[in-house]
């Protein structure tokens, strides 16, 4: 009955077949054609069905974004998946992430084995994945609402940092919160242009090193409680 409601091309299995075959093709942009048994492991077993809105569910495991409200959206699962990918997540490690959104790409972290902090700007959709978070048992995520740009300095460093919102540039706050040898992994560009998303390395002697990997579209990275 529920495979017959999603539809025969949306379902967990054939999301997966999907982020397998964009792997595989932008794997020379990316570096990554194939995923970690981890990475694609914790896409099978966190539910994008309990994070989208009723209205939804039916397009839940479809390889597309998909509206959450407040304006902002659920990734779409290839680029949950590469984006978790190219953070390079051991367990144990400590994340930050800028934008969650409905808590997807957090509880994906988790599932790698992450302590994830994760900021959001709007304060009901931060309300909301908390609890949500909370209810499907991910108790290593801990939401709060504010601003992004300022990251979480009290909980700094960071193994890894996800920013989840184009911004024009990378943050300097999230580069000084970022350890040695860690990685960023953000979509840089205006929303009226280009974004690309960047993979950040810091090096153990402070400065960092850039490389745009592949052509995105985000929502913006905004200020200020909507």
């Amino acid at each position: 009955m529920l495979r017959h409601l999603l539809g025969a091309s949306a379902t967990a299995d054939t999301m997966l077949e999907a982020i397998a075959r964009d792997a595989r093709e932008t794997g020379d942009k990316t570096g990554r054609p194939v995923f970690s048994d981890a990475v694609m492991e914790a896409m099978r077993t966190v539910p994008r069905a309990a994070f989208v809105p009723e209205a939804e569910k039916a397009f839940a495991y479809e390889n597309r974004p998909l509206a959450i409200g407040h304006g902002q959206t659920i990734s779409q699962p290839f680029i949950v998946a590469l984006m978790s990918e190219l953070l390079d997540v051991e367990p144990g490690a400590r994340i930050l992430e800028v934008g969650t959104g409905c808590g997807y790409q957090t509880a994906v972290l988790c599932a790698l084995g992450a302590t994830v902090y994760s900021v959001e700007v709007v304060a009901p959709l931060a309300t909301a994945a908390a609890a949500r978070l909370a209810a499907l048992g991910f108790v290593r995520a801990t939401v709060r609402a504010g601003d992004g740009h300022a990251g979480w300095p009290e909980e700094a460093p960071f193994d890894g940092i996800i920013v989840t919102a184009a911004a024009p540039s990378v943050p300097a706050a999230l580069a000084d919160q970022l350890k040695p040898a860690g990685c960023l992994v953000i979509p840089v560009g205006r929303v009226a242009a280009t974004q690309q998303l960047q993979r950040v390395r810091k090096l153990a002697d402070g400065p960092s090193e850039a490389k745009s990997l592949l052509p995105v579209a985000f929502v913006p990275l905004t200020r200020g409680q909507s």
